[in-house]
């Protein structure tokens, strides 16, 4: 990888530069030295933004002890003559010398001895960015080692960012918790009321049990945007080492813009900075920058709307797969899509999820374990099902959200009766099947592979498009491959049994699921147990 490349002719007295030939964007921060200051969370405008994106290991010219060492991409050079090196792409990347049992910046024209050269000069290289966009830089840089008029050429390459999937176990699982702010803006709640985040965390702590689990909260202004789902997309970069594989973790923020007064990036976004970043940990945010002219058109830019699918034929690191829409504005951040495509590896997948109000892909879709040859298929939401059901329950006066404390509770005799509501929900799963139809398609996926759950749909009441009408179990938390969370739905009962419950785990044999109540905490508020949480997964499987 990376091979010296020496100019023809040359005879053996050319110098020889060795090393791997992948460098990390070394965008953590080891010495966790980049703090918030006093207002920065609640601050409007992007100045803070990209103050607390400018500050990480690459940002400055010193190795930040031994951690940020193993961060830097080693190199040696070797030769007979003197020789200096000359690095074509150093906006891009640092280049460090060691003399003296430390490492200091290669200086421009700096000239190595022979003595040195036969001893041996280190080097490492330190990547100062991702790929953001192949027309600017398409993470090639060119190291050349000059001596006695020959030259020897070693190129390298920026390690690109890696989505991780929903089969690979959770290490860390996140969600939000309120914070010193008024109260969840639900349906019918009191004033001060906390949204029932008690039996939220006590439920998912049930579900994620043996996974640590951390509850962020956020600042007084912003405590609400609970949804870590939609702040940032897991990914992950490495390199090959003498030891093994060196592997950073990045959160990818969103690319949501709010109008606070002035156009300013999604503020709850500056959580990662402050309770994410450190050791072996960066963050990276690319938007465009302009004024918001409709909040639900942005939606599209949270990460909740980008998730990843499991390595298949044809795409050995798997592939991403976002929402978006064929016309009109309610599509993510073209500069947000070009850093994702930017990276080479996951090209992605595109589904039209403009007729969803929220307008995520984690609304309708989610990759479970399958025995199958690939491993896995994928979790349907199914309008049709979900209304079949309430079918075998007419005439029982079974209720949705029976038991608890939601001001609708309408009865499957009402729903079945309301010749609107089934029109909606049959839309729905119209939409769903155009989903489905581009899933198969581009995965070799069979219909008979998928796995069907209730969902039933309506239309939102607060913006265009349709939302789920109870709690979506497809917009749930695999917590391991074999362990998935799932928003209680509070379906019909009939003899005791939740006939969505039941379907749902009928549907995921072989898979244990654990039942999270987010009624008020999420549901209410237009999301599930899935876009309230986040988590770092062991990635072994994709980088080693």
């Amino acid at each position: 990888m990376g091979a010296s490349v020496a100019a023809p002719g040359v005879a053996a007295a050319v110098p020889r530069l060795s090393g791997e030939g992948v460098f990390l964007p070394n965008l953590d921060d080891d010495t966790r030295r980049c703090t918030l200051g006093p207002g920065d969370l609640d601050r409007p405008g992007l100045e803070v933004d990209r103050r607390l994106a400018s500050c990480h290991d690459a940002a400055d010219e010193v190795v930040n002890g031994s951690r940020d060492e193993d961060d830097l991409t080693k190199l040696r050079l070797r030769g007979s003559e003197a020789a200096q090196v000359e690095v074509d792409r150093g906006d891009h990347v640092r280049v460090f010398v060691r003399r003296d049992g430390r490492y200091r910046p290669l200086t421009p024209g700096e000239t190595f001895s022979a003595r040195e050269l036969r001893r041996g000069v280190d080097l490492a290289v330190e990547g100062r960015d991702i790929v953001r966009d192949p027309a600017k830089w398409d993470g090639r840089v060119r190291l050349t080692a000059r001596s006695a008029g020959r030259a020897v050429v070693k190129e390298l390459r920026v390690a690109p960012l890696l989505f991780q999937h929903d089969l690979m176990p959770a290490t860390t699982v996140f969600a939000g918790k309120p914070g010193e702010g008024p109260g969840w803006p639900g349906e019918g709640l009191p004033p001060g009321h906390p949204g029932e985040w008690d039996r939220f965390s006590e439920t998912l702590t049930r579900a994620t049990a043996g996974v640590e689990t951390r509850f962020l909260a956020g600042s007084e202004l912003w405590w609400k945007d609970v949804w870590l789902q939609d702040l940032f997309e897991p990914a992950v970069a490495s390199m090959p080492t003498a030891h093994g594989v060196q592997t950073m973790r990045v959160a990818i923020r969103s690319a949501n813009q709010w109008d606070a007064g002035v156009p300013t990036l999604r503020p709850a976004g500056r959580l990662l900075f402050r309770d994410l970043r450190g050791p072996d940990v960066g963050v990276v945010q690319e938007f465009t920058e302009g004024p918001v002219v409709d909040s639900w058109a942005d939606q599209r830019n949270a990460t909740g709307n980008f998730e990843a699918l499991p390595p298949h034929r044809g795409y050995p690191k798997g592939r991403i797969y976002y929402g978006s829409a064929a016309t009109g504005d309610r599509k993510p951040d073209p500069a947000f899509l070009r850093m994702l495509h930017a990276q080479g590896q996951q090209p992605p997948v595109v589904l039209d999820t403009s007729w969803l109000m929220v307008g995520h892909v984690d609304e309708t879709l989610h990759v479970v374990r399958a025995d199958n040859a690939r491993g896995w298929t994928l979790m349907v939401a199914d309008p049709r099902l979900a209304e079949d059901l309430l079918h075998q329950a007419n005439g029982t006066g079974a209720r949705l959200f029976a038991g608890t404390n939601h001001e609708y509770q309408p009865t499957v005799e009402e729903l079945l009766g309301d010749a609107d509501f089934r029109r909606r929900n049959e839309a729905a799963a119209r939409h769903i099947d155009d989903q489905v139809g581009v899933m198969l398609r581009e995965t070799g996926l069979r219909a008979d592979e998928l796995v069907r759950v209730p969902v039933l749909f309506t239309e939102s009441g607060r913006a265009p498009g349709l939302v789920a009408l109870a709690p979506a179990v497809t917009n749930g938390l695999s917590v391991t491959a074999g362990r998935y969370a799932a928003p209680d739905p509070h379906g019909p009962v009939v003899h005791g049994r939740d006939l969505f419950k039941e379907a749902t785990e009928r549907a995921l044999r072989g898979i244990r699921v654990a039942w999270v109540e987010d009624v008020f905490w999420a549901h209410v508020g237009g999301g599930e147990v899935h876009c309230t949480t986040n988590a770092w997964r062991d990635t072994r499987s994709l980088t080693g």
